[in-house]
């Protein structure tokens, strides 16, 4: 900034001709105001490109656009066709097609969740009760697998910590155990050695009570698909998809960090955290680029930089810290 002196020509103004300080700050609050208005309204905008029609194939599930921070990237929808069609859900089988071919089987409703453990008030929930205990929202999150691909969905369901404040953990919970279905007359996958059953998933309490981590109930504005995790699932967007339990039954409250499914499976390969981190790679293969499901190419297709906490880290970066995300991957 160059500031011009008496020297240079520079004729000071009167005094009465200088705005006053009132009225200058008063017109930098009316000037912010507008720039918010214009932000709310572009995101608003943005929202409505982005948010895909609702598709008719089940129950209709409306929830508002959420206001959590994050939770409604702009970025295009995955169509309903490819984000019901292509899924990992080893207990209908472990081809991404065998969940669409095989779900049909599931039966979700009566269904109840049962909350147990380290709490003040454990209780089994019915899905009745469960769909009324907090406002329905729409958020559109990413989704990034572990075997190298993304989506962009939009889910209708509440954060989890509605649930957890009313549950009332104690002092000594430090950790939160998520448990599903495990039906062999509903699930044929189960008759598969892959993993040990039921699949169970496991997040640290803050983990579990931040905003972003949801439980959701519906997909693209209706009742979740079978093959999506119907008829509750959990959705923590910052983490490999495999951390998001489907069909729950069981959430426990526990002191020490629980054995998950993949992490007993495989512990070289998947941690407890499994934090979306690019600068990790998976022993047999890359993290660093991802390939987006619909973009054409199939597994050629061109593939984009995969983001630190899939996209998340301004939310959930601070909960980690101080931490090795080497070491704690």
């Amino acid at each position: 900034m160059i500031i011009r002196t008496d020297r240079d020509g520079f004729v000071h103004p009167r005094s009465s001709e200088i705005t006053p300080r009132h009225a200058y700050l008063g017109r930098r609050q009316w000037l912010a105001g507008l720039a918010a208005a214009g932000v709310a309204w572009a995101s608003r905008d943005a929202w409505a490109q982005a948010s895909p029609t609702r598709p008719g194939k089940l129950a209709a599930l409306p929830g508002k656009m959420s206001t959590v921070p994050g939770a409604t990237t702009v970025e295009k929808p995955t169509s309903y066709e490819d984000a019901t069609s292509y899924n990992n859900f080893y207990e209908f089988g472990t081809d991404k097609s065998d969940p669409l071919q095989y779900a049909g089987t599931l039966k979700t409703r009566p269904w109840t969740v049962e909350v147990e453990g380290l709490v003040n008030k454990p209780g089994r929930f019915d899905l009745d009760a469960l769909l009324k205990l907090a406002p329905m929202e729409e958020r559109l999150y990413r989704l990034r697998c572990v075997e190298g691909w993304s989506m962009v969905l939009p889910w209708q369901g509440y954060s989890l910590a509605e649930l957890i404040k009313r549950v009332e953990p104690q002092g000594s919970a430090k950790y939160v155990e998520f448990v599903t279905l495990a039906d062999r007359q509903q699930m044929p996958g189960l008759r598969a050695n892959v993993l040990e059953w039921p699949y169970v998933e496991g997040l640290r309490l803050d983990e579990a009570q931040h905003p972003l981590t949801l439980l959701a109930f519906g997909l693209y504005g209706e009742v979740l698909p079978n093959q999506n995790g119907a008829p509750v699932r959990l959705v923590v967007p910052w983490k490999y998809g495999f951390k998001s339990g489907k069909s729950l039954v069981k959430i426990r409250f526990v002191e020490k960090e629980p054995r998950t499914s993949w992490n007993l499976a495989a512990p070289q390969e998947y941690g407890f955290f499994s934090n979306v981190n690019p600068q990790v790679a998976h022993p047999r293969w890359s993290q660093a680029t991802e390939r987006r499901i619909g973009e054409g190419g199939g597994l050629f297709a061109k593939r984009r930089p995969t983001l630190m906490f899939n996209g998340y880290e301004a939310q959930v970066g601070q909960l980690y810290a101080g931490m090795d995300l080497r070491k704690f991957y």
